[in-house]
């Protein structure tokens, strides 16, 4: 009997610079699913400067603070919670380095080496750690409740016992497990 690996949560947003662009919004999303990785809920936000200043409390004193938060509440994003082997190194592979100039010369073909315009616009955000993906997974989706999916349906997720749903953007458990698959549980 092999053991399964305990899959990753991670929050991933897609800032406001490219929510104004749906063709990119949807390549993004695209990227997403064609790397393997589950999408467990998503929704639009609009962040105060109040809440993107608490959001981003880890760079209060920084030259750069003011200016990211005032970026990020200058328009909707989307939040997304992403599930997968490795997730959080996954979605941050994808994304390339923070620092966009350097990106575009170095891994051209990520996410901001193709559609970041500089360090603050640079299309999206990837929690770092696992530590950090709850704390900012708490922060956008309070009614989503870590520990809870980790006892309940973890491991439907690993075994893949899961549907993708383009009108959600999302993917759901089966509500009835293929007879081959059901063996597993």
């Amino acid at each position: 009997m092999s053991v399964q690996k305990k899959l990753q949560l991670t929050l991933a947003i897609l800032k406001p610079d490219v929510v104004g662009h749906p063709h990119i919004v949807e390549s993004i999303r695209r990227l997403i699913l064609e790397n393997g990785l589950y999408i467990l809920n998503s929704k639009m936000v609009r962040l105060s400067p109040s809440r993107a200043e608490e959001f981003y409390a880890e760079h209060r004193g920084k030259f750069f603070q003011n200016r990211l938060v005032c970026f990020m509440s200058s328009g909707p994003a989307w939040s997304h919670i992403l599930c997968g082997d490795e997730a959080i190194t996954r979605w941050r592979g994808l994304l390339g380095p923070t620092k966009v100039l350097k990106t575009v010369f170095e891994e051209p073909q990520s996410i901001r080496g193709r559609f970041g315009l500089t360090d603050t616009r640079n299309c999206a955000h990837g929690s770092d750690s696992p530590e950090t993906a709850k704390r900012e997974i708490e922060f956008f989706f309070p009614e989503f409740n870590v520990d809870s999916w980790y006892r309940e349906e973890h491991h439907l997720f690993q075994q893949d016992l899961v549907r993708f749903d383009p009108d959600t953007f999302r993917h759901q458990v089966q509500s009835e497990v293929p007879a081959e698959k059901s063996s597993l549980l």
